[in-house]
């Protein structure tokens, strides 16, 4: 898969930080492995003994609610970190992490990780930032899901999926949630969900075909998120 010091994905985390013995020592101690689409990288519960760098790829990262419900708190992508709260506060992991689509991804021992924190301030600095980036994250969205109305969360979401994840050759998502995986994201019930895509079809907003969606009118969908 590469070597460290050639790596285009350090340079969008923490690692960018490291000097050239520090990419040895990450290099000789890595895992880089392929994880096909649907499979588990972490589940919630289990201990986290070091962080997860994409390499390339997306995942969701989920927590189960008390009712069954697979609510997604976040989406990841190439250049991300998974664990790093978890692992820095030494609790097992608190969400899920399920690849929406085949990922190559490498894991670094807890070990390493702690002993760069120990040796090179900017990296520490860079982790931290890192984690406080995820909690803003974190509180916008219980901000929106308790000032916004379902409608405008969808909206919202479907045009957060665009911006952050493009689209395909034939202008759909490039990520295609499950209609269970959107009304998580929105935080509504799935028929719900399913009832407000058909509206916006409707209206003009969107284009449904199969599990493909696609946005044809962004500015009544942006309007409708505000």
């Amino acid at each position: 898969m590469g070597k460290c010091d050639q790596c285009i994905v350090r340079q969008y985390t923490s690692m960018k930080a490291l000097n050239k013995d520090e990419v040895i020592k990450l290099a000789n101690c890595k895992t880089s492995y392929t994880v096909k689409k649907g499979d588990i990288i972490f589940s919630e519960g289990d201990p986290m003994n070091g962080v997860f760098c994409i390499k390339d790829g997306v995942c969701k990262l989920s927590k189960l609610t008390s009712s069954g419900k697979d609510q997604i708190v976040k989406i990841s992508k190439r250049g991300e970190l998974l664990g790093q709260r978890s692992m820095i506060s030494d609790e097992s992991a608190n969400l899920s992490a399920i690849a929406l689509e085949d990922m190559e991804i490498c894991f670094i021992p807890k070990t390493e990780i702690l002993g760069f924190f120990d040796d090179n301030n900017q990296f520490s600095m860079n982790m931290m930032k890192s984690v406080c980036g995820d909690l803003k994250t974190s509180d916008d969205h219980i901000i929106s899901m308790a000032q916004k109305n379902v409608k405008s969360r969808l909206a919202e979401t479907l045009l957060y999926l665009e911006t952050n994840f493009g689209n395909n050759p034939d202008g759909s998502l490039h990520i295609q949630l499950t209609r269970e995986e959107l009304s998580g994201m929105i935080g509504t019930a799935t028929e719900s969900c399913i009832r407000l895509l058909s509206e916006f079809k409707k209206l003009g907003y969107i284009e449904l075909d199969g599990k493909k969606t696609t946005i044809k009118d962004h500015s009544s969908l942006k309007k409708m998120a505000e």
